[in-house]
């Protein structure tokens, strides 16, 4: 093919070039993506071996799936692979046994997954500015609200390991999450904060 491929070209014609033999159509997939995934990935674990591990995992499931013909979520091929590398994410803290510890940082995002769709330069700023306002007030609940709110949202864990994790029964690990909800729904009808989807 005597096509040149970009990492600023469409997914969907990276993708579909790829299926029908434009190795080079990969390489600007990777490109384009590389980072997000990565630090995404980095995120999570806080380990850069470890994530770079997990990437090339990720890339090499989207490879297979691509050359068996099994994807088919056209338009959609960021939030795929975010889909992918999260449960590759999970699939290790499970493997090892490793809970991770709860983190109040900058990167802090829950809504992490809202939206990872395509958007204009004008809705990535609105959400940018929507997040960074929602992580401010995850951070004004009680202690033990945010902690529930943060292993279940942010690290993915399960109420009987948030129960362990706390010292505490499911039940209360429930009826916390349920008021840090509560609680933070409040905060953003008073912050007057509009989740756009």
């Amino acid at each position: 093919m005597g096509i040149t491929f970009t990492s600023k070209s469409d997914d969907s014609i990276l993708v579909s070039a790829y299926i029908q033999g434009a190795e080079s159509a990969l390489e600007s997939l990777i490109e384009k993506h590389k980072h997000r995934v990565y630090n995404f990935i980095n995120s999570k674990v806080n380990d850069r071996d470890i994530a770079e591990d997990l990437f090339q995992d990720t890339f090499i499931k989207v490879i297979k799936t691509l050359k068996n013909n099994q994807y088919n979520e056209e338009g959609k091929f960021l939030p795929w692979i975010m889909r992918i590398a999260h449960n590759l994410v999970i699939d290790y803290f499970r493997k090892s046994n490793r809970i991770p510890t709860v983190k109040n940082t900058d990167e802090f995002d829950i809504f992490q997954f809202l939206d990872d769709g395509a958007a204009n330069a004008e809705k990535v700023l609105v959400q940018d500015q929507v997040t960074k306002d929602l992580q401010r007030l995850v951070q004004e609940l009680p202690e033990d609200q945010k902690e529930v709110l943060v292993m279940r949202l942010y690290k993915d864990m399960s109420f009987k390991e948030i129960a362990e994790n706390t010292n505490v029964s499911i039940n209360t690990a429930l009826g916390r999450m349920r008021y840090a909800i509560i609680n933070l729904r409040k905060l953003i009808e008073e912050n007057q904060i509009y989740l756009t989807h």
